[in-house]
């Protein structure tokens, strides 16, 4: 019922073979020539000192402003954390104070 049907190629190179014989003709392969390298018409760009140290600038201030949206990031889950943690300890000390001033 589930059995795999084998292929029936009898060449396991994945070559298929026509059925019939038919006599075939050399033809000879002549390599293309090699590409030719266009020139490039765009301008190059060229970094001046004033223009590297805006890049550098420019990198820097977005290292810090990503930076201190991490950092704030970071602050609020903290003070989010100890403020539940404060509320749990509150919680506690209410319920257990009902328990043993009855």
């Amino acid at each position: 019922m589930l059995r795999p049907k084998v292929p029936t190629n009898p060449t396991p190179t994945g070559l298929v073979i026509p059925p019939t014989a038919e006599p075939i003709a050399t033809v000879l392969h002549v390599p293309p020539p090699a590409p030719v390298t266009q020139s490039s018409t765009r301008p190059a760009v060229h970094l001046t000192p004033g223009t590297a140290l805006a890049l550098v600038g420019g990198g820097t201030a977005v290292v810090l402003v990503v930076g201190a949206v991490l950092v704030s990031m970071l602050l609020a889950v903290a003070i989010t954390g100890v403020s539940v943690a404060v509320c749990a300890v509150v919680l506690r000390s209410m319920l257990a104070s009902g328990r043993t001033h009855r």
